[in-house]
């Protein structure tokens, strides 16, 4: 069985230097990070082991000096609340993350409606959200009706989206209501972008396709879906020992892929299982004695 990696896979810039940031010797037991630095459980257990403390939300009982803002990004009011507590503030912010907040703000001040194509739940959509006045975000485009009697909107994406989902979005907006002047920023990062372009790829040379990543990972996801599109067998995994040899049987060529919080050992934990697997299945194969 042949096993290939997509040419573009695992952490990027943004997350990996968020997390050489928490792991500096200097900020042992005295460092709390308010939520998932990035959405990846083995980051999670490597950073409680250096020392670091992890919580929920900035309500929660904080007893370091020092508190930093996960790659995901925060609202500018949560960063000063921070400082007024008397904590001093990292912010390991992606810059791509926060350029995605720029983007926002100058279409507030050219006078657009505000809407954010993305998960309204999620951390990154929060933190995008959380200084506006008036804003909508919209994850279908079955919710474009949210933005009627508005005469402007500026849109952008959050940045692990699919950037066909958000023009898609857009279509619709045009379509059911063409009387409204719409701006639209494509602020879906390119390592986002890369990650999707080689995944696509790479499923039209495999039978079956392994996505690594945090199951709380809204880019490891969009890279399920691409294979879920294509009709392509895919099996979304955090470890190597959720792996199940019966995906296997009868698999000629796999593809692995991971989302941009996936650090690069883990991808090749996962490779070496598979591997194991399928020099276990090419055994189990062989037919035993003979002449």
């Amino acid at each position: 069985m042949k096993i290939s990696l997509a040419r573009a896979l695992g952490t990027c810039f943004g997350v990996q230097d968020a997390i050489d940031a928490a792991l500096d010797p200097s900020f042992r037991d005295n460092l709390t990070i308010v939520g998932q630095l990035v959405h990846n459980p083995q980051v999670v257990e490597e950073l409680r082991e250096n020392g670091v403390r992890l919580v929920d939300s900035i309500d929660d009982e904080i007893t370091t000096p020092n508190v930093m803002i996960t790659a995901h990004g925060a609202a500018r009011s949560v960063k000063e609340g921070l400082e007024a507590r008397g904590f001093t503030v990292y912010d390991a912010s992606c810059p791509l993350v926060m350029k995605v907040h720029n983007r926002v703000a100058a279409l507030v001040e050219q006078g657009f409606f505000p809407v954010v194509v993305g998960q309204r739940n999620h951390v990154e959509v929060r933190g995008i959200v959380g200084d506006l006045k008036e804003y909508e975000v919209l994850g279908d485009p079955s919710e474009v009706e949210r933005l009627a009697g508005r005469d402007r909107v500026g849109i952008v994406c959050q940045t692990t989206q699919q950037v066909e989902h958000a023009r898609a979005i857009v279509d619709a907006i045009h379509a059911r209501f063409p009387e409204i002047e719409v701006q639209f920023v494509d602020t879906v990062c390119r390592p986002t972008k890369d990650r999707q372009e080689a995944v696509r790829e790479l499923a039209d040379r495999v039978d079956l396709m392994i996505v690594v990543g945090g199951h709380n990972s809204s880019n490891t996801k969009k890279l399920k879906k691409v294979c879920d599109d294509r009709g392509l067998a895919a099996f979304h995994v955090e470890r190597p020992e959720q792996l199940e040899e019966s995906w296997f049987a009868g698999k000629s060529h796999v593809g692995i892929t991971a989302g941009t919080s996936t650090p690069h050992g883990v991808i090749d934990a996962i490779y070496q299982r598979i591997r194991a697997i399928s020099d276990g299945l090419e055994v189990g194969s062989r037919p035993v004695g003979g002449p």
